[in-house]
């Protein structure tokens, strides 16, 4: 009798895409091929399977390189690795572990931050994302990232761009939708919540005619500028500034790691289910890749319990 598929899966594609599977259905994918200058997550559906994120800026055209969930960030050296318009590039490098799993599938990999010229990386990224079915409905999306610094130490400079952001959906921005904007203060709108501190800020609005769906995007009280002031916009999208108010260095021999959520759901925003994935995430250990102990696996990603 062959064993049961587990619930959550994820299944390399060509061209360095990643299919991150929940009970049959895509909910998310990977995209690291060097057709864009840095690799990025698309699209991440809602329950009804319509997505919640979209390439690009609905209404404007130099907004390109806002590709649905990424990493970048404005000024490192003073080079500019958030727009489209250096020749600064994030590569992966390798893929440590792809796992299965039945309460989440997760995922290991090895990013480069090179400035275009040299070939020599300036920071080395580590990712790790999952992928689980929330007992409050929707997925939840758990992504953890490290960073070190390739020489001894180096500045990410102070900015608004960086550095996880989200791009929504046009139907469920509020200038191209009937989105809403909600904080973990129950304050709404851009006006209220540009550039104030929040735990968490949701997005959410119509993906058709009859549902509403949206995104939670939870800081981690570890991080180090926790709560985040964030940068959300009318136009569609978030998120939470890690160097607004001041740089951040980086150390080759201290490593430096964020951690966020995201929570896929149906419905408009929900303050107390969302104090209470807030603390869920809190308590949740971080994620560690270690040596396999497994025969045919190099890597496995565990929590550092």
């Amino acid at each position: 009798m062959f064993p049961k598929s587990p619930r959550c899966q994820l299944v390399p594609l060509p061209q360095q895409q990643v299919a991150f599977v929940v009970d049959g259905q895509e909910r998310l994918r990977w995209h690291a091929a060097d057709d864009a200058p840095r690799p990025f997550f698309f699209p991440l559906t809602g329950p009804s399977g319509l997505p919640l994120t979209r390439m690009g800026h609905p209404g404007a055209p130099n907004h390109d390189h806002h590709r649905s969930i990424w990493f970048a960030h404005h000024k490192v050296l003073g080079i500019d690795f958030w727009s489209d318009n250096s020749d600064a590039v994030i590569r992966q490098d390798r893929w440590l572990a792809y796992q299965d799993g039945e309460e989440e599938a997760r995922m290991a990999v090895e990013l480069g931050w090179y400035d275009g010229h040299d070939p020599a990386a300036l920071i080395k990224q580590q990712l790790i994302a999952a992928i689980a079915p929330s007992d409050q409905g929707g997925v939840l999306v758990e992504i953890q990232t490290t960073l070190n610094s390739i020489a001894e130490s180096l500045e990410l400079e102070q900015t608004n761009f960086g550095l996880l952001a989200i791009r929504v959906a046009g139907s469920i921005s509020a200038v191209f939708g009937d989105g809403i904007l909600t904080g973990s203060n129950g304050k709404q709108t851009e006006k209220e919540l540009f550039g104030q501190p929040s735990a968490w800020i949701d997005y959410s609005g119509s993906v058709d005619a009859a549902t509403t769906e949206g995104l939670t995007y939870f800081d981690h009280p570890h991080n180090a500028s926790y709560p985040s002031k964030w940068h959300v916009r009318d136009d569609g999208w978030m998120g939470a500034s890690v160097c607004r108010d001041a740089p951040v260095m980086l150390y080759r021999e201290q490593p430096t790691t964020w951690r966020y959520l995201i929570h896929a759901h149906a419905g408009p925003a929900n303050v107390p289910v969302s104090r209470q994935l807030a603390e869920a995430f809190d308590r949740r250990p971080p994620f560690v890749v270690r040596p396999a102990k497994k025969p045919h696996h190099e890597y496995q990603i565990e929590r550092d319990q």
